[in-house]
């Protein structure tokens, strides 16, 4: 393929957290229904903006939303108020890992959990707990992601809708990469896409999920697991045009799992060269996350004398400061 399509061709990530939904019509102008736009709004701002400049707002609105739940006037709209405090936390979380913050990132995801679970909403819980889990899958904390992919499920019940186990697969696919267990990851990953198959393309996402978990976030899946595990195989077969979705620091962080792939398959030079473009998306965004994962490629690849690609993308990094 050629340098030029692949690059306009790479994709969003796979699991990424889903936009904040919209609030049910039967809570009709109510408080937590007009709080809960406002996280959906913020959230739309995750992809343009900086997390940094995102995230002192969302708090304040968290805040916001913890006031008024304390003076709710009866159980169940505590239990709403309860709800939009979850997708909120959660909201700060994401923020926080993409600005490298991994002690926040875990409180707050804490925090979601244990709203989600204040508001009586399994389904809800079993998000917060799977989001904790990709978290933990992506921070390279297998045993722990698993932790957090079977407390997922646990929350669930037989009404979940099939999203639910399409998404926790893939999750637990990347948590059993983190682990090392190729063999793990591929049966998750096999899972995952015979779920993903079976759902309407043309059904709306049910809340939480907003975004249509499709084969292509599947195989975007793979492609993240196989940069973990160091199977180039699964990185260099992907189908990189039906994955062109996702704003840009989801594709710079899917960017670097390709990079790894090449840098696996001996590709030095177009590994480094994806990977410096990505690194200018996380400097332009100042995404720490981004930051990190372009230090790790580099980790991986050791030579006494490194080419001149390698060279050039050494002093991109030493003049980054986030």
């Amino acid at each position: 393929m050629e340098r030029r399509n692949f690059m306009g061709g790479v994709a969003a990530a796979a699991v990424a957290p889903a936009l904040a939904a919209f609030p049910d019509p039967n809570e009709g102008v109510g408080q937590a229904a007009t709080l809960r736009l406002g996280t959906a709004s913020y959230r739309r701002l995750d992809g343009t903006t900086p997390s940094r400049d995102l995230s002192e707002a969302v708090q304040s609105h968290l805040r916001l939303v913890q006031t008024v739940s304390r003076t709710a006037s009866d159980d169940r709209q505590r239990a709403r108020l309860a709800a939009v405090g979850s997708e909120a936390a959660s909201l700060v979380g994401w923020l926080s890992w993409d600005m490298g913050d991994h002690g926040s990132a875990r409180s707050w995801y804490g925090s979601a959990i244990k709203a989600a679970r204040a508001a009586g909403d399994p389904l809800l819980a079993s998000y917060q707990a799977g989001s904790m889990a990709q978290f933990e899958a992506d921070a390279g904390n297998g045993a722990q992601a698993l932790n957090w992919t079977r407390k997922a499920r646990g929350f669930l019940d037989a009404r979940r809708p099939a999203v639910a186990d399409a998404w926790l697969s893939a999750v637990e696919a990347l948590a059993h990469a983190a682990a090392g267990d190729e063999e793990a990851s591929d049966q998750a990953l096999t899972t995952s896409r015979s779920l993903a198959a079976r759902l309407g393309s043309e059904d709306p996402a049910p809340w939480p999920w907003v975004f249509r978990f499709s084969e292509a976030k599947v195989v975007a899946a793979r492609v993240a697991c196989g940069a973990r595990l160091g199977l180039p195989a699964w990185v260099l077969d992907a189908d990189t045009k039906a994955l062109a979705t996702g704003h840009t620091k989801q594709r710079a962080l899917l960017l670097l799992d390709i990079a790894a792939g090449h840098l696996a398959a001996g590709r030095v030079e177009g590994a480094f060269a994806m990977a410096s473009q990505a690194l200018e998306s996380g400097v332009q965004y100042r995404s720490g996350r981004i930051v990190d994962r372009a230090r790790a490629v580099r980790r991986s690849y050791r030579t006494a004398s490194p080419p001149k690609v390698v060279r050039d993308f050494d002093e991109q990094l030493h003049d980054v400061y986030l």
